[in-house]
């Protein structure tokens, strides 16, 4: 009896040691290492990044031996949080100088990887149908965050509505307004709750993905709309500072930037989203 087991214990001991050796496997991923079959969890805003996230998704990453897990955020906070803190391996969902600011100001280091596509952004109003009708005193939503705020106001200063001072760049703000004939009043809010804010003020200027969420057509809806040409706020893929280089980022970021998906996406949103490349 005690020969039996000494053999079944042998065998048990391989077939650990064996299973070790296929979980040990690893590839280097920025600072540290990672498994081979390990799934890339990337958050994303519902619209238009994680439908894009999941085309890729369905279609295309199994071709690549990609393992992919698409995480929803209603926020633009907490996906560079939780990036930061090691819960996501990349995000899709924002803009350059949004990063850029976001880092400066929490003090976080994450990598954009590369543009993806343009959401242009928007003037929106259920109470008139072009910027002419805007009446004196009218309130325009804006968005509260620095860069969307300076954003905001370029495309107002762009058709006419406020004038900006001279060098005011993606950080603008109402302190830059130096001309504002219709005496516009400005109220910031929280990207998100932009679309809600139509009811209660005369226009609303929408990041192109809340506008696309509520059922708006920017193309369409839009009393005015950034032109994509020259356009820095394109959305991309981040990552944390020193992961660029992981494996399954570069396989993300080459099937982003292939031909599928930017068929996807002039297929699915007809112009409301524009691919970067």
């Amino acid at each position: 009896m005690r020969k039996f087991i000494g053999i079944a214990s042998t065998i048990t001991a391989l077939a650990l040691a064996l299973t070790a050796c296929g979980s040990t496997e690893t590839t280097t991923a920025g600072a540290g290492t990672t498994s081979a079959a390990e799934v890339l969890k990337v958050g994303a805003s519902p619209v238009p990044h994680a439908q894009i996230l999941k085309f890729v998704k369905d279609k295309l990453a199994a071709k690549e031996g990609l393992n992919l897990e698409v995480v929803e955020f209603t926020d633009y906070v907490q996906p560079n949080v939780q990036l930061n803190d090691g819960q996501l391996g990349a995000n899709y969902f924002q803009h350059k100088p949004y990063l850029e600011d976001f880092n400066a100001s929490k003090g976080t280091k994450l990598s954009f990887v590369q543009p993806v596509h343009l959401e242009p952004l928007g003037l929106y109003s259920k109470k008139v149908t072009d910027v002419a009708g805007l009446a004196s005193n009218a309130t325009v939503a804006v968005p509260n965050d620095a860069t969307n705020l300076g954003r905001a106001l370029k495309l107002l200063a762009d058709n006419g509505l406020v004038t900006l001072k001279d060098g005011a760049g993606t950080t603008a703000t109402e302190r830059d307004v130096t001309g504002n004939p219709k005496n516009l009043k400005f109220q910031p809010l929280e990207a998100a709750q932009l679309p809600r804010s139509l009811e209660d003020v005369d226009a609303a200027v929408i990041n192109g993905n809340y506008a696309i969420e509520a059922g708006l057509k920017p193309a369409e809806n839009a009393l005015v709309l950034e032109k994509a040409e020259g356009n820095p706020y394109a959305n991309g893929l981040v990552v944390a500072a020193g992961n660029e280089q992981d494996p399954r980022v570069v396989k993300l970021a080459k099937l982003l930037a292939g031909p599928e998906v930017k068929q996807f996406i002039e297929q699915t949103y007809k112009g409301a989203v524009i691919p970067a490349s």
